[in-house]
């Protein structure tokens, strides 16, 4: 069996770290947890990441990329309303099939304001990029219409609450979203899942 690149190294951990991170959050998570889910040393970890925070970096970068992957493909050669339904579906879809990816959305958030309360700015630069990102991969398909992405992007951050809280898919709390934005909880065994996008 041949080995792994460091490159191939850094890939799983960034899909361990994103497990991790969606489970216990920032400072929950130890760097030796996902030292040990990949299969390395923590010694060996450090070479490929200089530290706790650029690992989380990593990880959430990875998560809004991988977002923004699922809306450009979805909405590909698509506009206005059919665009909306696509990556509405899409989107749904990732959360469902990759709950962690929904928990370490959220548990980016909360690092960001931990961060941003203690004067580090670094998390929410990135974030906010990552976000602006994820914005014009909704805002063109949809007309550049700053009023409907707005609102596809609240849609989607109510989505986020309801499924992060368990709502099952007939509850009548779904009821003004569209069928195809319900989202049936994810088995939390999963959440600790690696799984690559």
């Amino acid at each position: 069996m041949a080995r792994m690149s460091a490159e191939e190294r850094r890939e799983s951990v960034v899909r361990a770290a994103i497990g991790e991170f969606a489970r216990c959050g920032y400072h929950g998570t130890s760097t030796k947890a996902i030292a040990k889910r990949v299969g390395v040393s923590q010694p060996y970890l450090f070479r490929l990441f200089p530290g706790k925070k650029a690992i989380f970096l990593a990880a959430a970068e990875r998560c809004l990329q991988d977002t923004r992957r699922h809306f450009e493909e979805a909405s590909a050669g698509l506009h206005g309303e059919e665009a909306l339904h696509a990556m509405g579906e899409a989107y749904t879809r990732l959360i469902r099939e990759q709950p962690e990816k929904l928990q370490m959305q959220l548990q980016t958030y909360v690092a960001v304001a931990a961060a941003e309360a203690a004067g580090d700015h670094e998390f929410g630069a990135m974030v906010r990029r990552g976000w602006m990102d994820l914005w014009d991969a909704v805002h063109l398909p949809l007309g550049a219409d700053a009023k409907e992405t707005t609102v596809f992007m609240a849609f989607g951050m109510l989505i986020n609450a309801l499924a992060a809280m368990g709502f099952p898919p007939d509850h009548r709390v779904w009821d003004g979203l569209y069928a195809s934005t319900q989202v049936e909880p994810g088995d939390p065994d999963d959440s600790g899942a690696e799984t690559g996008a």
